[in-house]
């Protein structure tokens, strides 16, 4: 069990995002992994609000499985200008979103909830952080593309991977731009239990 982690028991992770996987690993979280079944549908309203509603409902569903671990739900969104940014459908669509983000600052959203059936325990959060790109030439944005990383992110990029030299700055929480700001979530979950 990790020190930072406030339980004996798995968490169960509803989720199969690699990049979350790889966050609790660094945090020394055991866990397990189940992909929440809910199907993902456009929302209008506040991006705090859209955020959390899914990584709610990706809990509850899991929840019911595992009522004796706890479940984390995650979900992350990117906006520029209140445009949501989510995952380009074709090369096109990732080509339009980078040149859009371009030299430009946008706003990471992520969502996070966590339910324990058994315990009665449940908490929802929002993480904001704020994100800009360097400008990029044409042909930059061509041979990231190349690489295929920007087609199953969220606006197109992953800064963990070689998505790191498009970005200039970051205000906030790294790892929520990752996936999951872990350590917002483990504190939360500390005090939930104390």
């Amino acid at each position: 069990m990790s020190f930072w982690y406030p339980v004996d028991t798995e968490l169960v992770l509803a989720s199969k995002s690699p990049r979350r996987t790889e966050i609790l690993n660094f945090a020394g979280v055991p866990h397990l992994i189940h992909p929440s079944s809910v199907d993902e549908s456009s929302m209008e309203g506040i991006p705090e609000d859209i955020v959390i509603h899914w990584a709610v409902a990706k809990a509850a569903d899991v929840a019911l499985k595992f009522p004796d671990h706890p479940v984390l739900g995650a979900d992350t969104m990117v906006f520029r200008d209140g445009v949501l940014l989510g995952k380009p459908e074709d090369t096109e669509q990732a080509c339009e979103m980078l040149k859009s983000l371009s030299g430009r600052w946008h706003t990471v959203y992520g969502g996070v909830a966590l339910m324990w059936q058994n315990k009665g325990l449940s908490f929802s959060f929002a993480e904001a952080t704020r994100v800009k790109f360097r400008h990029l030439s044409d042909s930059e944005i061509r041979a990231y593309i190349a690489t295929g990383e920007p087609m199953d992110k969220a606006g197109a990029y992953g800064i963990q991977g070689q998505g790191c030299v498009l970005v200039e700055k970051v205000e906030g929480c790294y790892f929520n731009v990752m996936g999951l700001p872990v350590s917002r979530f483990l504190s939360r979950f500390r005090d939930s239990i104390s």
